[in-house]
Parts: C-alpha cells; sequence; structure tokens
C-alpha cells in the first residue's frame, strides 16, 4: 500500500488569489478596476450557488462585480440583448452566463453573442480556436487551467508523462486535453469516455488519471495503476437520507478505495478547489 498525498486544492487557490490581488492594485494604480458580469437564468439552487459564490469571491477581491439574475421565462432575444449590453459597457471585462440556461434558450447562440475578448469561460469558438496552437490571447476554460496549475504546483511532472482523461466535454475533456499537450507542457494525452474498450486497460497505463466524467464513484481501483497521480474534477449530487441536506456531493473516484494506491490525490468532491 503506497503512502498518498492529498492535493490541496484550496491552498493552490489562495496562493492563485495572492497573485490576483497583486495585479488588480497593479490596474487599479492605473486607474482600472477590472469588472466581472455573471448572468443567471431561472432558479436553479446549484446554479444559484455557483453565481453567488463568484459574486462573492470578486468582492472579495475588490472587482467591479455585477450580478445579472433573469426570470426562468427570459426569452432569447431578451438574453440575447443583455449580453450585447455588457458586451458594450466599458466598465465589465468579464461575461459569465451560466450554465445550464433553460430549455427555450439557445446555450451556443448566447456563446456565440459573446464578445470574444470578454468570453472568460473560453468557450467562444474564436477562444476555442486559439487555444489548439497555443495563443497567449485568448481565454482558456477556468476547469482544465486549474487541474493544470495543481499539478504543477503539486510538483508533478506532466512532460513526458502519459495523462488519461476521462471525459470528451468541451468544457473540461478536449480543452484540457489541448492544454496538456501543448508545448512546454508536452504531456502524451490519451482521451477516453463512457464508451470506450478496455477503458481501465487504459486507465492503468497512465502516470496521470484526470476524471471528469461525470459519472459518481466511476473511477476505481482497477483503473488506476500503483504510484498514478488522480485529478477528481467531478462534483455529483447523490441521495443521502442520513445527510442533514438529504444528499451528498461526491467526486468521480472512489476516493477511499483508489487513493492508497496513488501517489497524490485531490479529495472529493471536485479538486480544482
Amino acid at each position: 500500500m503506497n503512502e498518498f498525498k492529498l492535493i490541496d486544492g484550496r491552498a493552490v487557490a489562495e496562493k492563485a488569489y495572492a497573485e490576483l490581488r497583486e495585479e488588480i492594485a497593479a490596474l487599479k494604480a492605473q486607474g482600472i478596476t477590472p469588472g466581472l458580469a455573471v448572468v443567471l437564468v431561472g432558479d436553479d439552487p446549484a446554479s444559484r450557488a455557483y453565481v453567488r459564490s463568484k459574486d462573492k469571491m470578486c468582492r472579495e477581491l475588490r472587482l467591479h462585480s455585477v450580478k445579472l439574475e433573469l426570470p426562468a421565462d427570459t426569452t432569447q432575444a431578451e438574453l440575447l440583448g443583455r449580453v450585447e449590453e455588457l458586451n458594450r459597457d466599458p466598465t465589465i471585462h468579464g461575461i459569465l452566463v451560466q450554465s445550464p440556461p433553460p430549455q427555450q434558450i439557445d446555450e451556443s447562440a448566447i456563446v456565440r453573442a459573446l464578445d470574444p475578448g470578454k468570453d472568460v469561460d473560453g468557450f467562444h469558438p474564436v477562444n476555442r480556436a486559439k487555444l489548439e496552437p497555443g495563443d497567449p490571447t485568448g481565454f482558456v476554460p477556468c476547469t482544465p487551467l486549474g487541474c493544470l496549475r495543481l499539478l504543477k504546483e503539486s510538483g508533478v511532472a506532466v512532460s513526458g508523462a502519459h495523462v488519461v482523461v476521462l471525459g470528451r466535454s468541451m468544457i473540461v475533456g478536449k480543452p484540457l486535453a489541448l492544454l496538456l499537450m501543448q508545448k512546454g507542457n508536452d504531456a502524451t494525452v490519451t482521451v477516453v469516455h463512457s464508451r470506450t474498450r478496455r477503458l481501465a486497460e487504459i486507465s492503468r497505463s497512465a502516470d496521470v488519471v484526470i476524471a471528469a466524467i461525470g459519472q459518481p464513484g466511476f473511477v476505481r481501483a482497477e483503473h488506476v495503476r500503483d504510484g498514478a497521480v488522480v485529478i477528481d474534477v467531478g462534483i455529483n449530487r447523490v441521495d443521502d437520507a442520513t445527510a442533514p441536506r438529504g444528499y451528498r456531493l461526491v467526486g468521480d473516484v472512489a476516493f477511499e478505495e483508489v487513493a492508497p494506491k496513488t501517489a497524490a490525490i485531490t479529495p472529493v468532491p471536485g479538486g480544482v478547489g
């Protein structure tokens, strides 16, 4: 049984916040206060919680924060109008439209309507196109960037390593694979998903396993070789009658089963803080 190390996402996040405070102070000295607008359509509890946390962190960092909470019956045209207002607002430098929106909203159309220079989620086609060649002028999706920082801050050498990414979403899996393969990171990357044949065999060959498949406890001992590093991106809600809220949050990794085999692992739920 290996002695594993927990990767502390909160400690890495606090270091990032300290760096941000210095950058924000430097911008304010030039008369610039960075502004972030977060747009929420509807009343999904999880989305509301995410928006509150983003707004709170903006205020703690002393950014200009705008939180737009729109009713669930907001039309596509109305939302596009609000996005265009934010695109034109010189006090707003970044825009986040909380996902998922209600069914009447075409999310891809909303993403395309964003000014690419304000699309801090990195979902606009222009920013996606810049990610592939490693163009630093584009925005990179935050969770993949957070995974990469967790690895580097934890002293995990990704250069030359075989990294298996479980999940192929445009939010995590695909952009993360591109990031890891870029020159300077130089990982050898395999992307697998729920339809992959011999998935466990492939993931067992990895030096680093990053789970972003969206299935609670999917990664088990048979998916991980001894001494591998595991990053758990998943945040899944499962019913639990013994929990105060009737549910608990778990990751994509069966932590108690997998951790003893690893050299380093993120705790659950989620790994990027």
